[in-house]
């Protein structure tokens, strides 16, 4: 019986995820690292599963003391995802907490298959197309996020020996179907900002709205695309950007998100500098947009994401966000309770 082992669970993705994987194959069982103060949601996510998922308490900054057994796939989700990280809480957790799950894995004598959850964003502020073979091209990081993630995902190139497949997905928002998501960010910002106004909503606009693009890709897409490209042969040691191959851009996304909200806008344009040193440091602002001074950098992104492996392998096409806007902010405004913050 093969043991599948796995971090990220019950995360955004890793709740999903999990399922599907044992859900293709039967005789499979699953082997799940979670932080102790998690550890009551995952027993809960997991119940549906039965006896197939075994819990077991840990953390990936300190090496993996747990039973290696017959694991033969490994799925290394768990990372911090915040885009004001300090740096060095982002190595500990994304590039540490890599290297050791990397250990973990090299250690297992059945392993088939090492499956890494990576970020586009690897690509910092990179100028044009980023090309899935693309890693270190000199470019320049909006935060430590990205360059952590982006450290981590050289620890993972650089074992050559692991039968390693990574991916990245793009801006994730919640299921293009319900809606549901478990946190609020990215085009959620403005979402929740222009739900906060009446029929009128004023919006400040970043640099230059029609240049720009901003490539969001719903959870449903990621969580398809992972399943599907983990379980091919000819997948391994190959890197998919999940991402939008012919996104919006950052004029059309925030027309669309205005007419799933039944807004007109009215937009102020604002250099990417000011609306940064506005939120930071003018007082009232980020109380007000409550829109952190980081997100602003993703709505003037200079880098267009290749997804040629991922086109080539998946039978699957990223959802259209006009085609399911709607249904995000109908989940928004249902649910203010939910912030941006990921599991940590």
């Amino acid at each position: 019986m093969k043991t599948v082992f796995f971090t990220g669970f019950p995360g955004f993705l890793g709740s999903e995820l999990l399922p599907r994987i044992l859900k293709r194959s039967p005789e499979a069982t699953a082997l799940c690292l979670v932080q102790p103060k998690f550890a009551p949601l995952a027993r809960e996510r997991a119940r549906p599963l039965g006896d197939r998922v075994r819990i077991v308490e840990g953390d990936i900054t300190a090496p993996l003391d747990v039973p290696i057994g017959d694991v033969s796939e490994v799925f290394h989700l768990a990372a911090i995802y915040d885009l004001s990280v300090s740096r060095e809480r982002g190595m500990k957790i994304n590039v540490e907490g890599t290297r050791n799950v990397l250990d973990f894995a090299e250690r297992c004598r059945s392993l088939q298959r090492f499956h890494y959850v990576s970020t586009c964003y690897v690509s910092g502020r990179y100028e044009g197309a980023f090309r899935e073979d693309d890693l270190d091209v000199g470019q320049r990081f909006n935060n430590f996020y990205e360059e952590t993630k982006f450290l981590a995902e050289v620890e993972v190139r650089n074992r050559t020996g692991l039968p390693a497949t990574i991916y990245r997905p793009s801006v994730v928002v919640g299921d293009s179907t319900t809606g549901a998501t478990q946190k609020f960010d990215g085009p959620y910002y403005v979402i929740q900002w222009i739900l906060r106004q009446p029929r009128v909503a004023v919006l400040p606009v970043v640099g230059r709205p029609r240049r720009y693009r901003f490539n969001v890709v719903p959870r449903d897409f990621i969580i398809d695309a992972i399943d599907h490209l983990s379980a091919r042969s000819d997948s391994l040691r190959k890197c998919y950007q999940l991402a939008d191959p012919d996104p919006l851009t950052v004029d059309e996304t925030l027309e669309v998100i205005a007419r799933a909200s039944h807004r007109r806008v009215i937009r102020i344009p604002l250099s990417r500098s000011v609306a940064k040193f506005a939120i930071d440091h003018v007082p009232g602002v980020y109380r007000l947009l409550r829109i952190p001074a980081g997100a602003v950098d993703y709505f003037v992104h200079p880098t267009l994401y290749d997804t040629a492996n991922t086109q080539l392998d998946l039978p699957l096409r990223v959802p259209r966000f006009a085609d399911y806007a709607a249904r995000l902010v109908e989940f928004a405004a249902a649910h203010p309770e939910i912030s941006a913050s990921a599991m940590a």
